[in-house]
C-alpha cells in the first residue's frame, strides 16, 4: 500500500519536469554562448545567430560566421570543438576541416557553420533559414520566371499543362 506522500501529484510532476527543462535551457543558452564568445575572440565575421528552437528539431540555435581565410577558418573550428569537449563534456562532430573552405561544427543543440567569405555568398544560408523575413524586394519568385520563359518562347510552355 502506498502512501499518499509517497506517490507525486501532478503538480509535482510538471514541477520536476519545468525543472529539469530549465537545466537544458541553461546548458543550451551556455553552449550558445560559449560558441558566440569564441567567434568574437577570434575575430570571426559577420556572425549571426539564428533561433531554431520551435521551428526545426535539428538544433536550438544555428551560428553562421566567416573567417578571412581557410587557416582561421579551420583554427576557429578546431577551438570550438575543444571548448564542448572541455567545457561540456561531450565532443563535438567536424567536417569540412581539410580545404575549410566551408566548416561544419554539430554541438547537439548548436550548429555552426564558419565559412570563408565568398563560399558563404555563395550558399546564403542565412536567408535560407531566415523564417520570418519577407522575399528580397525585386527578386523573382519561380512562378514569375516560368512567366518571364513562356513569353520568350511560348512553345516551350509549362509541361504541367500540357494535356
Amino acid at each position: 500500500m502506498t502512501t499518499p506522500q509517497s506517490t507525486p501529484t501532478a503538480a509535482a510532476r510538471a514541477e520536476a519536469a519545468t525543472r529539469a527543462e530549465a537545466k537544458v535551457d541553461a546548458h543550451v543558452e551556455a553552449l550558445h554562448a560559449m560558441v558566440m564568445a569564441s567567434l568574437d575572440d577570434d575575430q570571426a565575421l559577420d556572425i549571426v545567430s539564428i533561433p531554431l528552437a520551435g521551428k526545426t528539431t535539428i538544433a536550438d540555435y544555428m551560428v553562421i560566421a566567416s573567417g578571412k581565410s581557410g587557416r582561421q577558418v579551420a583554427s576557429m573550428a578546431m577551438k570550438i570543438a575543444d571548448k564542448c569537449k572541455t567545457d561540456f563534456g561531450r565532443p563535438a562532430r567536424v567536417q569540412g576541416l581539410p580545404t575549410a573552405d566551408w566548416v561544419l561544427i554539430d554541438a547537439g543543440d548548436v550548429i555552426v557553420h564558419i565559412f570563408r567569405p565568398e563560399v558563404r555568398d555563395f550558399y546564403n544560408l542565412e536567408r535560407m533559414w531566415a523564417f520570418d523575413s519577407a522575399p528580397n524586394k525585386g527578386e523573382p519568385r519561380m512562378g514569375a520566371l516560368r512567366e518571364a520563359h513562356e513569353a520568350r518562347d511560348p512553345a516551350l510552355g509549362d509541361p504541367r499543362k500540357a494535356g
